[in-house]
């Protein structure tokens, strides 16, 4: 497994492009189509800081009983299923590519590397698919739907974008003490 992990960088490139198709994907089908379902109304995905029950639930309303089924079908079973992982995937790449050219994170073993890697991107990930499932019976059973329901998919959205803060302020930083290291070598 920890070969596995550590092989994701030699695709940082490719994972990049491939999660960034799907982003696009998605955000075309939210701005162009599920907005139409819900009356112009934003997914709940996202509300960055979360959202009121009556958001979420004037959002569920919004939506119908079609456009709740679509959303699920179109979103939640098909792009959501795979974007966490694929965004996961792509940002363990991006952290350990960027930690190789740190001679300080270099030299910790491949298996270090791999776990440190592994756990800055694992909250999201888990973050985001417990999220998709609050969230996909939520549109599946809106009349069950309670405020416990919207509470818990508004936490869970919250969280998903605070977990993933981490992992990209890590490859930020790594990026430009890789860059200042470089330009101080050059000198």
């Amino acid at each position: 497994m920890i070969a596995a992990i550590l092989r994701l960088r030699r695709h940082a490139t490719a994972l990049s492009f491939a999660s960034a198709a799907v982003f696009a994907a998605m955000t075309v089908l939210e701005f162009f189509y599920f907005r139409r379902l819900s009356g112009g109304l934003s997914s709940l995905d996202l509300r960055f800081w979360g959202f009121s029950e009556s958001e979420g639930f004037a959002w569920v309303a919004g939506l119908g009983r079609l456009g709740a089924e679509t959303i699920l079908v179109w979103h939640y079973l098909t792009f959501d299923l795979i974007f966490p992982a694929l965004l996961s995937a792509t940002l363990v790449s991006l952290i350990l590519k960027a930690g190789d050219r740190l001679p300080r994170f270099a030299a910790h073993s491949d298996r270090l590397r791999a776990i440190l890697a592994l756990a800055l991107v694992l909250p999201y990930a888990i973050a985001d698919y417990a999220e998709n499932l609050v969230v996909a019976r939520i549109l599946s059973d809106p009349p069950s739907a309670g405020a416990e329901a919207m509470a818990l998919a508004s936490g869970l959205i919250v969280a998903k974008f605070a977990f993933l803060a981490a992992p990209v302020v890590v490859i930020g930083a790594f990026a430009i003490a890789a860059a200042r290291r470089s330009r101080a070598l050059q000198r």
